[in-house]
């Protein structure tokens, strides 16, 4: 099998195994992956996470040029953005997760980070979390808001809407955006208590100690 060929499969196994946990649903999130020859592996439009066929996998030369399967995702300025501002994002996820949709509609949540220091491991995996605010689906204005953050943020939240992230490959990127709904509900599950947070040295330690991306 070809380094091609095997990505593709692993990007249908990786989107199959979040649409069957309830990460997403319907024919709703996408996912991209850079290709050994720079070009991009996009899920297509209308498809659904549970039934990505990898031979129609949208195909993208190193150019930005559609050469072969179907119709790209309608967000691909929001992809296209992160690839462009952060040269090490090897793939990017964005999902229709319930929890962190909530939150994502919660008052008082903070913009600039998004996810509360619940636990270490989403400080580890995203950094620090923008919320975005409301866009229309597949409007081009959400990749000038991630071009805004000049490659600064490797997770943004959409409000209303839904999680994006970038990894430096396809399972790192999914592995990330799990752990950014699962703090979401997390979140959501404290709400309303008196939760113990990571103080502000705890934090700081997580950062220096995994060499976290930690922007203000």
């Amino acid at each position: 099998m070809s380094e091609e060929s095997a990505l593709r499969e692993q990007i249908c196994l990786l989107a199959k195994s979040l649409f069957d946990r309830g990460l997403t649903h319907g024919s709703t999130g996408n996912i991209s992956a850079r290709t050994p020859d720079g070009g991009l592996l996009v899920s297509p439009t209308g498809t659904s996470f549970g039934r990505l066929d990898p031979g129609r996998l949208s195909r993208f030369d190193a150019q930005g040029n559609l050469i072969d399967g179907d119709k790209p995702t309608k967000e691909m300025p929001l992809h296209s953005a992160f690839y462009d501002t952060r040269a090490s994002a090897g793939a990017v996820v964005h999902l229709h997760s319930a929890h962190s949709v909530a939150w994502s509609m919660m008052p008082g949540v903070d913009e600039d980070d998004f996810l509360p220091p619940l636990t270490p491991y989403a400080i580890m995996k995203l950094g620090r979390v923008k919320l975005l605010p409301f866009f229309l689906p597949g409007d081009p204005a959400m990749g000038q808001a991630v071009r805004g953050l000049a490659g600064k943020r490797s997770a943004v939240m959409l409000a209303n809407h839904g999680p994006v992230v970038a990894g430096k490959d396809v399972e790192a990127a999914c592995n990330a955006i799990e752990e950014l709904e699962e703090t979401a509900r997390l979140a959501m599950l404290m709400r309303g208590h008196d939760a113990r947070l990571l103080t502000p040295e705890q934090v700081q330690a997580v950062v220096t100690r995994f060499d976290v991306e930690w922007e203000a």
